[in-house]
């Protein structure tokens, strides 16, 4: 790695907690000031760095404009869906991605099961909002107060005798989903169809996507397909790396 680079690189999240003056970036990078001058010197000429009246150092606004069009420019339809093939091929069942637009969540992206026996499901349909493991994703992330307005003024269809009956059983749902991190709909729909689901983080850190494997309990059985929950974790949790930008160690070229 250009050591020019990753002292630069070293800046950033120094000067993110806050202003900092020559030496404090000097000594938290290890280097002399003259050195560490020339590297502020060179990310303020680009606008990454501002120096501000005082003399101290904080980001630039050449910094926020290119975030703020990284994330305009994100499609997460087109970062996940290399993974959900590779989710397909592994447990063999059906695969969606969903959103979450005012009220409704919908399907953005499917891969059909392997099986004879497949659900029936397509892209850019709602899908039922209080029973739905996508769903439950989406909106469990929501602030407490939004969810509860939505909550209070959406209807409970009784699908199936296993569906959510009413406000207050959903958003205790909501709270058992935001403290283990995935979901399920197991018959709450289709009596015959079970879902697992896990959500996929966008750069904010909040929920931007939800990612689900479905399948018919003739082909398994909800036992068997939570079995599945450690590869559908890691499936969300790689769409989210690569949707934000993040690297671990390991993925590291």
């Amino acid at each position: 790695m250009s050591q020019s680079v990753e002292r630069a690189l070293r800046i950033m999240p120094l000067l993110a907690r806050g202003p900092a003056a020559l030496g404090e970036v000097a000594a938290e990078l290890g280097v002399h000031k003259s050195t560490a001058l020339r590297l502020l010197r060179t990310l303020h000429a680009h606008g990454f760095v501002y120096r501000q009246p005082d003399g101290r150092y904080r980001l630039g606004a050449q910094l926020f404009a290119l975030a703020a069009e990284a994330v305009e420019s994100l499609d997460v339809r087109t970062v996940a869906h290399p993974h959900l093939v590779e989710l397909n091929r592994l447990t063999g069942h059906t695969v969606h991605l969903a959103l979450h637009q005012d009220d409704e969540v919908v399907y953005i992206d499917k891969v059909e099961s392997r099986y004879p026996v497949r659900m029936y499901s397509r892209i850019g349909r709602p899908v039922p909002l209080t029973v739905a493991a996508v769903a439950k994703l989406l909106l469990a992330d929501l602030p407490e107060d939004e969810r509860r307005s939505l909550a209070e003024r959406i209807e409970y269809p009784r699908y199936t005798a296993r569906s959510t009956p009413d406000a207050q059983a959903f958003l205790r749902e909501l709270d058992l989903v935001r403290e283990q991190g995935w979901a399920t709909d197991l018959g709450g729909h289709e009596e015959s169809v079970n879902c697992l689901g896990a959500p996929v983080h966008g750069p904010d850190g909040r929920v931007a996507a939800a990612l689900s494997v479905s399948a018919t309990s003739v082909v398994v059985t909800a036992e068997g397909l939570l079995e599945l929950l450690p590869v559908v974790l890691s499936t969300a949790d790689a769409i989210s790396r690569e949707y934000c930008g993040s690297v671990r160690k390991d993925d590291t070229p």
